[in-house]
């Protein structure tokens, strides 16, 4: 049974990553944009405007496992931020002061800084094609005696 979940392992990661990416990225449309019947934040407010941005533009990127991990660490790093300044000054625990949200999402996206995008992300895509290019150069390159 390991051995099964063990090689289902990218397809699940995969899977994570575009479900997280198009949560996040849907939060960041809300705030911008008002879709989803929400409320839109001021254009330039900090740090609400500038969250909503790295919200609607790192989960772009992490849905379509592009950039991943760069899109990942900065949207973790913008979640904590939300946490600690936003949230975590009402209460101690995010139950306490609605900010699961943006514990959740800061651990989420922690852990595809680790794994990366997992299958069927871009950046796969692309480290093939650039490992298949770099070989058929390599394969040309003339070898000096």
């Amino acid at each position: 049974m390991t051995g099964r979940l063990n090689s289902a392992q990218p397809y699940a990661i995969g899977l994570f990553r575009a479900v997280v990416g198009l949560l996040f990225a849907c939060h960041g449309a809300n705030s911008l944009f008002g879709t989803f019947g929400g409320d839109t934040v001021e254009a330039g407010t900090w740090p609400g405007w500038f969250a909503a941005v790295i919200e609607l533009v790192g989960g772009s990127l992490v849905l379509l496992g592009l950039g991943t991990r760069a899109a990942a660490f900065i949207a973790s790093g913008a979640m904590a931020y939300a946490y600690f300044k936003v949230h975590q000054p009402q209460a101690l625990w995010p139950i306490e002061n609605s900010g699961e949200g943006a514990a959740m999402y800061c651990w989420a996206m922690f852990l595809l800084i680790f794994t990366g995008s997992g299958a069927f992300g871009l950046d796969r895509l692309f480290a093939k094609r650039s490992a298949t290019q770099s070989r058929t150069a390599a394969d040309k390159t003339p070898v000096a005696a």
